[in-house]
């Protein structure tokens, strides 16, 4: 049994995705489905997954609730709210309360979209996301390696609220660096209530010519500063699909995790995110 815990779906009849601009992103303007993924999520024997939100609409939450009250395959929903507005209690209760509201199990903001490297310090952020903790989700930490000091700081400072960092913080693969994104990820590991998701990794490499051994050094950093029961897999499709398959990023991620024991792999791929998600 395996869990991917970050993917995607949208439908550009119902609302535009403005991230996807520019040739490089093309083959992402169309539409992807649960139905279109449910096929190759088989064939991969991944049977749960986690639907993470892709845009800052507060409608998308309460539509991926309903797809995950239909479909078998969502086990999970990490959605968007506005972190900031004053009622954001009342509102992840009242997302509770929509068809399919039990399958909400996180919340996720675009951080690394923000031009404030600082913005999760603000205050009304800070209150939201002791919210986020009192109603029992989870936060996904979507920032770039800027950002790390204030995700470090942030997490610190709610120790009662599980973040678990979405695609390795995008470390630099495609240039081959590991620093300064090494040590930024070893400081908020190094704090008991983050987790990471090993996922979006084909894409931050060269999307033509990638190999699994490219992807090597930032995965063992990972395992190494999180360990395997800190860490989950996720396939990060469609977005995976502009450098590889689905069936190949799951082939990949299973090559990278071959020096585990079959507990450690188990962990990482279907342990950590059924604890942490509660699925």
């Amino acid at each position: 049994m395996t869990v991917d815990a970050h993917h995607h779906v949208w439908d550009l009849s119902v609302r535009d995705q403005d991230w996807i601009t520019g040739p490089e992103l093309q083959p992402l303007r169309r539409d992807f489905s649960v139905a279109d993924l449910a096929p190759e999520a088989r064939a991969a024997g991944v049977d749960r997954t986690v639907l993470v939100q892709t845009i800052t609409v507060a409608e998308e939450t309460p539509e991926f609730l309903a797809l995950a009250d239909t479909h078998d395959l969502i086990a999970g929903v990490v959605g968007w709210t506005d972190l900031t507005r004053p009622d954001i209690a009342d509102e992840l209760a009242c997302l509770r309360e929509l068809p399919g509201g039990r399958y909400l199990k996180g919340i996720r903001h675009q951080v690394q979209g923000e031009p404030d490297p600082n913005w999760l310090l603000r205050p009304d952020v800070r209150r939201g996301l002791t919210a986020v903790a009192d109603a029992g989700l989870v936060y996904d930490l979507l920032v770039l390696p800027h950002q790390f000091p204030a995700s470090v700081q942030v997490t610190a400072s709610l120790p009662q609220l599980a973040f678990v960092l979405d695609h390795l913080g995008k470390p630099p693969i495609a240039s081959g660096r590991l620093e300064p994104w090494e040590t930024a990820l070893r400081s908020l590991a190094a704090l008991p209530n983050t987790y990471c998701k090993l996922s979006g990794l084909v894409t931050e490499a060269d999307w033509k010519t990638w190999r699994t051994e490219d992807l090597h050094p930032y995965a063992d950093t990972a395992l190494d500063a999180f360990g395997p029961s800190r860490l989950m897999f996720g396939s990060d499709w469609p977005v995976c699909t502009l450098a590889a398959t689905y069936g190949q990023v799951v082939d990949s991620a299973g090559e990278l995790t071959d020096d585990l024991s079959a507990a450690e792999r188990d962990d990482v791929f279907e342990g950590t995110a059924t604890r942490v998600y509660g699925l």
